[in-house]
């Protein structure tokens, strides 16, 4: 007779937790995750606090809604590196670079964050960079507009539940309102824009990553610094990105 294999409850409890997240829902408050776990209060309550105090989990700015946090995607970032999605995006990313002696960028959604998990790097002096693994908000970034833009006005307004959004520089886009009219456009081109809304002087352009029900998996982008930036070398990068993303979106899904 086999003997089970022993079991941690602890342990077991923070499992189920990260599983609630595979779920349509991306956060939950303390009672949703307790009474969906049929587990107490407190001990819910105590798991949770560790789980923020590590980075798995993150609140919103409410502090009572529960998302997965930055650390759990760090340590995907890393998985990700040997995965198709990422040995397609250089593939593509390697030809852009070439084309536009500028710096790629690959991103997914982590909450209310655009996460960078692949970039491909140029020799240019000047040049935007970013540790794999860093996040910039989606309502700053180019690549979190293009993250957000399938995503429907009620779940946006529970991404943001309030009205005014952070501004980063002079040109962060600082209401709800405004995001969602801008996405309206970002839906319609298919492409979205950063005109140094997060980081003063540099522009970024990105394309959506598509998978066979319609849904933005991931992001390609761009990033140029203003000083360097003409009307040929804007033009050129819209197209490589818009090629790009359709031809990764093509080989990752439409020929599986």
């Amino acid at each position: 007779m086999e003997q089970s294999s022993p079991r941690v409850k602890s342990a077991d409890r923070v499992l189920d937790i990260f599983e609630l997240f595979t779920e349509e829902k991306d956060s939950f408050t303390l009672t949703e995750i307790a009474k969906s776990l049929n587990m107490p209060s407190s001990s819910t309550y105590q798991i949770l606090q560790n789980m923020l105090s590590r980075g798995y989990l993150e609140t919103d700015s409410s502090g009572k809604n529960f998302q997965l946090g930055n650390k759990i995607f760090e340590i995907r970032v890393k998985h990700r590196l040997n995965t198709d999605l990422t040995k397609e995006f250089y593939r593509s990313a390697t030809k852009i670079a070439e084309i536009l002696n500028e710096t790629v960028f690959l991103s997914i959604r982590s909450g209310d964050n655009n996460v960078y998990i692949a970039e491909k790097q140029i020799a240019q002096p000047m040049r935007f960079n970013n540790n794999l693994g860093s996040v910039l908000p989606l309502h700053a970034s180019a690549s979190g507009k293009i993250l957000l833009s399938r995503m429907s006005d009620e779940e946006i307004d529970s991404l943001y539940p309030n009205e005014q959004l952070l501004t980063y520089t002079i040109k962060t886009v600082s209401s709800v309102t405004a995001l969602k009219a801008e996405l309206i456009k970002v839906r319609e081109e298919n492409i979205a824009y950063n005109y140094g809304e997060s980081i003063e002087g540099v522009h970024c352009i990105a394309g959506p990553i598509i998978d066979l029900e319609g849904h933005v998996v991931a992001s390609v982008s761009v990033s140029i610094p203003e000083i360097r930036i003409t009307d040929l070398l804007w033009e050129n990068a819209h197209l490589c990105i818009s090629k790009a993303c359709n031809e990764i979106s093509n080989r990752m899904y439409l020929q599986n």
